[in-house]
């Protein structure tokens, strides 16, 4: 038997389909694309509508900031960014950013002679909220965050190193490299580390051990005390929980440091 042949007829038929059925597909998600251009721009809207109404509320309370963001999120806008867009001015949440960020700068400049430029997230935080007063706006640790990544892109030494579960706050232009990162975060617990603790807890060489402390206390990072008992044990100032407890002024910062 021979098999019979497909008309030319037949092909062109199915190919019409096809061209049909794309073209209903192509619609259908032409439309699709429309409704859902029209739902963001009326959650937009809402949205808009809603900063106008509790544009306090934003500004001073932490938590709804944070809520709020979210909400923004969906539509892909930063109301929290800086600058003279619709959302910065609506807000006023560009000056809130503009001065909380002159306010840690202030406090780390303060600081600066006892920790060598870098101070705990929560110290950070405790005084820059002592510092603003009882009826001040409410400022979070991520409101904190923010100011400090704005800090950094206008590049002045501001960073954030992960230490233990927190952050460390860089305010300093000193280089630090992952070596530097993981000794601080050794040091975490104690507030200070040894050679010996670093050669046995991250399998170092002893030089690349040295050259990771000297260079945080050329940076003014680190005091070393040479007359601990047993080994010469290399304090973090930002991490002594004595020294964040009270403030120390220079003279006694001078007298402390080798």
């Amino acid at each position: 038997m021979h098999r019979r042949g497909v008309g030319a007829g037949a092909i062109a038929k199915k190919k019409l389909a096809e061209a049909k059925y794309k073209e209903r597909g192509t619609v259908l998600a032409e439309d699709q694309i429309v409704q859902m251009s029209k739902q963001l721009e009326t959650f937009k809207s809402n949205l808009e509508e809603f900063a106008s109404k509790h544009k306090q509320e934003i500004r001073k309370n932490s938590q709804f900031r944070v809520q709020f963001q979210e909400m923004c999120a969906t539509i892909g806008v930063d109301p929290l960014a800086s600058g003279k867009g619709f959302w910065s001015e609506m807000l006023g949440v560009g000056d809130f950013y503009y001065e909380l960020g002159v306010q840690i700068i202030e406090v780390c400049l303060a600081l600066k002679h006892r920790n060598g430029g870098l101070i705990t997230l929560d110290e950070l935080h405790h005084r820059v909220l002592k510092g603003r007063g009882k009826y001040a706006q409410d400022v979070s640790q991520d409101d904190l965050m923010r100011a400090i990544k704005k800090l950094k892109v206008m590049g002045n030494g501001f960073g954030m190193i992960p230490v233990g579960g927190s952050y460390l706050v860089q305010s300093v232009p000193a280089e630090l490299n992952m070596d530097h990162t993981v000794v601080l975060q050794l040091a975490e617990k104690k507030g200070y580390v040894t050679v010996s603790e670093i050669t046995d807890s991250l399998k170092w060489e002893k030089e690349r051990a040295c050259h990771v402390l000297d260079h945080l206390l050329k940076e003014g990072l680190a005091w070393l005390d040479s007359q601990a008992a047993g080994e010469s044990q290399y304090w973090l100032p930002a991490l002594f929980s004595e020294l964040t407890s009270r403030d120390v002024t220079p003279e006694e910062a001078n007298q402390m440091t080798p």
